[in-house]
């Protein structure tokens, strides 16, 4: 809404354009539904306003809100029930509050990587709440997805598909989550008695392990003979 002003005389316009706003005394901003006024922001040019002025603005801005909304529901009677899944949105999610450092990873590397692959942006406050920024859906959902698997913790019991990252003589290393590394001892690497780790897997390979054991200093345990044991009688099981 606008405003021309002239001694005790006075103008309210609306819709303004830009040489009445620059021209003009008053910048006077509206927004509100049916039911009323949700927001306002006002700029004058002059010394202050009355309350007749005032009244008279919001008479004005009532009614040319209550035409741009009839016009807005002509097109659309009601609020979609879910948003486009290619309008913007802002995820907010929690997370432990000493997994930040893992998301962020050394010197911002790891952040910088979820940011580059998914094209959303990231902010993360000291309590743990992220704030994840995305021009679409499938793009917040995959760093969603990308943090989730930084900040979970290794399960007894869990079963992970996991990466080779090293062969030793007595067993593999497998890296199960992002940082996060267990050793499949030789016995533990297939049914059979194994001579050669080479001869079951090597760097690189994913497969299935289960984790079976977490020590007192943290080492993971793993095993993908007992995921292969259990496959194997629940083969025995249908066809008996």
């Amino acid at each position: 809404m606008g405003l021309v002003k002239e001694g005790e005389n006075f103008t309210i316009l609306t819709d303004i354009q830009g040489m009445e706003d620059a021209l003009g005394d008053m910048d006077f901003k509206v927004a509100g539904t049916d039911n009323g006024v949700t927001a306002i922001q006002m700029d004058i040019k002059i010394g202050g306003i009355n309350k007749a002025i005032l009244t008279a603005a919001l008479e004005q801005a009532k009614s040319g809100r209550k035409h741009i909304l009839g016009k807005m529901l002509e097109v659309l009677s009601q609020p979609r029930s879910e948003l486009s899944p290619y309008a913007p949105r802002i995820i907010t999610m929690e997370i432990d509050p000493d997994k930040i450092r893992d998301v962020i990873g050394p010197g911002g590397k790891t952040i910088k990587k979820i940011i580059d692959e998914t094209g959303v942006t990231i902010d993360i406050e000291d309590d743990g709440k992220v704030f994840i920024a995305a021009v679409d859906v499938e793009a917040g959902q995959k760093a969603v997805r990308i943090i989730e698997t930084l900040v979970r913790e290794v399960e007894v019991g869990g079963i992970y598909l996991g990466k080779v990252t090293r062969l030793m003589n007595f067993g593999a290393f497998v890296e199960i989550l992002p940082g996060k590394e267990g050793l499949v001892h030789i016995s533990q690497l297939a049914l059979e008695r194994v001579a050669k780790v080479e001869d079951v897997v090597k760097v690189g390979d994913e497969i299935m392990v289960k984790v079976v054991e977490i020590d007192r200093q943290g080492r993971v345990n793993l095993s993908r003979k007992e995921l292969l044991k259990a496959e194997q009688d629940n083969k025995q099981d249908e066809n008996s």
